[in-house]
């Protein structure tokens, strides 16, 4: 039997005017803007809570402005996070800063440092005081339903067994492995990425570090954020590489730490095994279409990026603004949205990924990869000795990272 095709099956099925697959950062925010704004939305999560150690932890300046828009600001600076105020990357013995978020004359001049799961419970607890907000957890979308060519709702697995629900828009958010462009047969393009990132947590040394920086030496790369009780390390490596330090063992990968950072000396002994270290394969990659007839894919399902910057999760909350400014008044109205709504999504939304990922792309191909591959080159990147020498070319950096391109503002 034919689920997507049975008309039988679909009146049994639960209707939502708008489902939204994936409760990360995009389909959270976008079902709480819309359900705010008076639409009746549900959101599907896969797992039962939102706990996953070294997602993207960063929210950055223009969230900040969402959520002081959405009037909840004073209530999230009260969550428990860090600020950044600027950023630093060391190259050998030369420092170059690169950004400085207190130049930005907004009201939240600095990026938040929370776990993932604080932010997303945050925006959750808001939602659910709304009546058109619904969420299912530990729901996994494995397919979609169709009518005559048109999506017209997913299928799903639950503890109770196969969820069905009728919508007359399916989004989704489900990430940059999402089952719901590949069940719509969306076309990737996938722009590559010569790097991976091998994430780990350490206990602060006995030293003094400025409150986040990048550090390098000869071919190797480490990123220290500042979450307050520990170091959230990142170490930058080639493509591929995961299996060749583990080969080599847990210490000489010690051993590379400390080579970049000898301060690290006395910690770094806190990696015992590979089981500590979260290996990210970096994708770069974004759908050529977003959308399909009672369909489309937002944040990293629609575009997956590197974690240079940190601005993944900028884009994907970005988008979700946008569509919910294109998508409200059509449902408010009674109507249903249309293949050209949401290719008017996709056409406000496309400049800004090409643009962030053509930067990506700029930085990993021709300062990273050549640094990571010459083991005897230390020298600072040609765009970083710009900013040494002309100091006001940094808030490029600090626009770029912190507001991100066409930054979106709520417009209901």
């Amino acid at each position: 039997m034919n689920i997507s095709n049975t008309k039988q099956n679909l009146k049994k099925s639960i209707f939502y005017s708008c489902c939204i697959v994936g409760g990360g950062p995009a389909g959270i925010m976008l079902g709480y803007i819309m359900a705010k704004y008076g639409v009746e939305v549900v959101v599907m999560e896969k797992h039962k809570d939102f706990f996953r150690d070294f997602r993207g932890d960063t929210i950055h300046p223009s969230t900040l402005n969402i959520l002081d828009e959405l009037g909840d600001l004073d209530d999230f600076l009260k969550v428990p996070h860090d600020k950044m105020t600027e950023f630093t990357m060391t190259f050998g013995d030369k420092q170059i800063a690169l950004a400085d978020f207190k130049k930005l004359n907004i009201k939240t001049p600095f990026i938040a440092f929370t776990p993932q799961w604080n932010f997303l419970n945050f925006l959750t607890e808001k939602a659910q005081n709304l009546p058109n907000f619904n969420l299912l957890m530990a729901t996994e979308a494995i397919d979609i339903l169709q009518e005559n060519g048109k999506v017209v709702g997913v299928k799903a697995i639950s503890e109770k067994g196969v969820v069905l629900i009728n919508s007359n828009l399916v989004v989704g958010a489900d990430g940059r492995h999402s089952i719901i462009r590949k069940k719509a047969s969306l076309n990737v393009y996938n722009l590559g990425s010569p790097i991976d990132v091998l994430w780990f947590r350490l206990n602060k040394p006995d030293v003094t570090f400025k409150k986040s920086f990048a550090n390098s030496n000869k071919g190797k790369f480490l990123i220290l954020i500042d979450r307050t009780e520990y170091w959230q390390c990142g170490f930058i490596t080639t493509k591929g590489n995961y299996e060749n330090l583990k080969s080599i063992g847990i210490v000489n990968f010690q051993n590379e730490i400390t080579s970049i950072l000898p301060e690290l000396k006395d910690v770094v002994t806190q990696l015992t095994n590979f089981e500590q270290i979260k290996n990210l394969s970096v994708t770069v990659d974004r759908l050529e279409k977003w959308y399909t007839e009672g369909l489309i894919c937002i944040g990293d399902s629609a575009h997956a990026m590197s974690p240079i910057g940190g601005v993944g999760i900028n884009l994907a909350i970005q988008d979700a603004v946008a569509m919910a400014n294109v998508l409200v008044p059509i449902f408010k109205n009674s109507n249903i949205p249309t293949s050209k709504d949401l290719k008017k999504i996709q056409n406000r939304r496309m400049f800004p990924t090409k643009f962030t990922q053509g930067v990506q792309l700029l930085i990993q191909n021709k300062s990273l990869k050549p640094f990571l591959t010459d083991k005897k080159k230390d020298d600072v990147p040609s765009f970083l000795k710009l900013l040494k020498w002309f100091p006001p070319l940094r808030i490029l950096p600090t626009r770029f990272i912190g507001l991100g391109v066409r930054t979106e503002k709520i417009q209901l």
